[in-house]
């Protein structure tokens, strides 16, 4: 069987897309470190590798209860559909082999606890998502029951934050709600599980879309890119607790003189040490499993 000629159709802040057939796709997570929309020139050491293997884990940990789009990680199985791929070990445990969807055009964002844009939102109108938010609640507390706070997909620059009726305009109210409905149940699923290894998941965002007609779970999912996780014995009222995630990139640029426009300031190898561990740190606790152990080692 002849090497396949893979046609690379897209590339984002972290990830790079290649087209298999009119059927499926290999999506490739660099080690590539964003920030404001601006690609920093240094990398993340595994961090593409991390966020690959934590959504293989969770994605086999929901397969009983929810349909996706990925195949698989293992190099062994993409071989058997894209011979040559075993050559390309660079790529080994960073590579999803998926099913080609048709995206729903809303990033389905599911929060437990007031942090982030909803944080800095509620502090200025009391509102999250411009819906509704019980009062005097403080950064970390928790919400009575966890909300679903969809946002608009940009093509480029910042997601737009929206309620549910404007999401319901965009795709229909019924499709809205099976939306709604599967990603609270995986956000309740993610919940129990890290619970039970001393994290509190405040947010996590879903991309979902759909497959022969059926709705699935798409691209990264429960990442530290794209989910703030906490240590529950650190998560205190009014205090920003650390997070398994690019926490200590970001503090220190929020020191650095610039302005969020290109070319981007040059990062210290100790940042880009310690951010990278971070990442690993994520992966081993929540899996319970060493990363040299993932594919790619």
């Amino acid at each position: 069987m002849s090497e396949v000629a893979l046609q690379h159709i897209y590339s984002g802040k972290v990830r790079d897309l290649y087209e298999v057939d009119a059927q499926h796709l290999l999506m490739v997570a660099s080690d590539r470190l964003s920030a404001f929309d601006v690609v920093m020139n240094e990398t993340i050491e595994n961090k593409g590798r991390v966020l690959t293997g934590l959504t293989n884990f969770w994605l086999r940990e929901f397969s009983g209860s929810v349909p996706m789009a990925l195949i698989s990680c293992d190099p062994d199985v993409i071989e058997s559909m894209v011979p040559g791929f075993s050559s390309k070990t660079e790529w080994h445990g960073r590579t999803m082999l998926v099913r080609k969807a048709e995206m729903l055009p809303l990033e389905c964002i599911v929060r437990g606890r007031l942090a982030g844009q909803a944080y800095d939102e509620y502090v200025n109108s009391g509102t999250v998502h411009n819906m509704a938010a019980p009062k005097a609640m403080a950064l970390t507390d928790a919400f009575p029951t966890p909300m679903f706070t969809p946002s608009t997909k940009a093509e480029s620059g910042h997601d737009i934050n929206i309620d549910l009726e404007t999401a319901a305009s965009i795709v229909g109210a019924e499709l809205l709600n099976k939306a709604q409905t599967m990603c609270l149940d995986l956000f309740a699923k993610a919940s129990a599980k890290l619970q039970a290894s001393g994290l509190t998941l405040a947010d996590t965002k879903f991309e979902l879309g759909f497959v022969d007609g059926e709705l699935v779970v798409c691209d990264e999912v429960l990442t530290p890119d794209s989910s703030r996780i906490w240590p529950s014995d650190e998560v205190r009222s009014g205090e920003t607790p650390p997070s398994f995630d690019k926490q200590p990139f970001r503090d220190w640029l929020s020191e650095q003189p610039w302005d969020k426009t290109p070319p981007p300031p040059t990062i210290p190898a100790s940042i880009l040490d310690i951010t990278s561990k971070r990442y690993v740190a994520a992966y081993e606790k929540v899996t319970g499993r060493l990363l040299r152990d993932w594919y790619g080692a």
